[in-house]
């Protein structure tokens, strides 16, 4: 039998009430797309050198910066004269600022090791978060991240910048193509620079940068990781046989309690991948080259690249993002992610299963470079 009128509108009143006093999200937020309207974005720390693209060459109207979280009023009071931004943008609780500012994502700009905390801290109440590279300092915490990211419904997006070169999209869709390099057998991922100290980076940074617990291990991880997330996307996002590695310390007198150069075989039952991170570089470079039976590629930075197979003479491409679809702007992706726009993927670049892998291979040449053993990997669940 119908409801009376009376007590049709008062339940309808009653259910609005309830909505607008909630003060969260309820259900699955990552399957619940918001509107098209600038992503309410808030930033987690800013001691990380990338915290600036968000204020300068990475603006984007696509996203809204709606708070900051920063305990350290010194740096805070720095980064807000420096940008010229509001007093009140700014919080030292981490806490408070989700609670008042209510974004729908946090971009993570504080140490490897933070990134722990501001998933605990986000997930519950349904925000969804983009790290900093790489996902996690050890296998444990990546574990943990998942864990709240799958139980909430979150998506946790971890940015390498090699995921917005025209040429590394360039080099998956010649690779895909079969034709072109034949089976993949062997990559090799050039990543670093001079040394952190050497390039001039922030006091902040280079706190954090070079300790062991809040870093992970120096040139290893913040390098190692762009070369183990390349190849995990190239190989479908397999767990590799095994992990051998080696690192040095070229400049104990500057970085005494961290490697700061590393090479890094991750073995394949059919392809093999060396990675070369390191803080004595003579320049800053992130290129790779892909060999398979029957032809090459070759990253020069993200808009060189040199291709051959043995059909074709070498010759060298310039390409944009005009020439190829790709995301040059992190923030954007993030904000067409959770608008429902774009599919991060089970095996995507950004994707978490993607970066536990690359966690676990990073862990993996830790143990090796600490013994001097290969160490074998077993797959998740097994």
């Amino acid at each position: 039998m119908a409801y009376p009128n009376t007590i049709r509108t008062c339940t309808r009143r009653f259910i609005w009430l309830i909505l607008l006093c909630s003060t969260w999200p309820l259900g699955n937020v990552a399957a619940s797309p918001a509107g098209d309207g600038p992503l309410r974005l808030a930033i987690a720390r800013i001691t990380h050198g990338h915290a600036a693209w968000i204020f300068g060459s990475k603006q984007t109207p696509a996203v809204e910066v709606v708070a900051i979280y920063e305990p350290d009023l010194a740096l805070a009071r720095r980064f807000r004269e420096q940008y010229d931004l509001p007093e009140n943008l700014f919080y030292s609780n981490l806490d408070s600022m989700l609670q008042s500012a209510r974004p729908e994502a946090v971009a993570a700009f504080g140490s490897i090791y933070e990134h722990l905390e501001v998933v605990t801290a986000c997930a519950p109440k349904g925000i969804h978060v983009m790290v900093e590279k790489p996902l996690a300092t050890h296998v444990k915490y990546a574990l943990r991240m998942e864990r709240l990211a799958r139980e909430h419904g979150i998506h946790l997006l971890t940015n390498f910048e090699t995921s917005w070169y025209p040429t590394v999209e360039k080099t998956f869709q010649l690779v895909a193509d079969s034709n072109f390099v034949g089976k993949l057998r062997k990559v090799v991922v050039h990543a670093g620079h001079q040394g952190p100290q050497e390039i001039g980076v922030s006091t902040e940074f280079l706190t954090w940068l070079t300790d062991p617990e809040l870093n992970g291990g120096g040139a290893l991880m913040d390098f190692g990781c762009y070369g183990a997330n390349l190849m995990t996307y190239l190989m479908k996002g397999a767990v590799p046989v095994s992990v051998t590695a080696v690192t040095r310390q070229y400049k104990p007198e500057r970085y005494p309690n961290v490697n700061d150069d590393a090479t890094i075989i991750v073995n394949y039952h059919d392809a093999q991948c060396i990675i070369q991170a390191s803080w004595n570089w003579p320049f800053n470079r992130k290129d790779l080259a892909v060999y398979g039976d029957s032809g090459a590629i070759v990253t020069h930075n993200h808009s060189r690249m040199e291709v051959r197979n043995e059909h074709t003479p070498p010759r060298v491409m310039e390409i944009t993002a005009s020439d190829i679809p790709v995301y040059e702007n992190p923030f954007v992706y993030l904000a067409d992610v959770i608008r429902g726009k774009e599919d991060p993927g089970e095996n995507g670049l950004y994707s978490l299963k993607t970066n536990l892998t690359v966690v676990r291979i990073l862990e993996a040449a830790r143990e090796s470079a600490r013994t001097g053993k290969t160490v074998f990997l077993k797959k998740p669940g097994k």
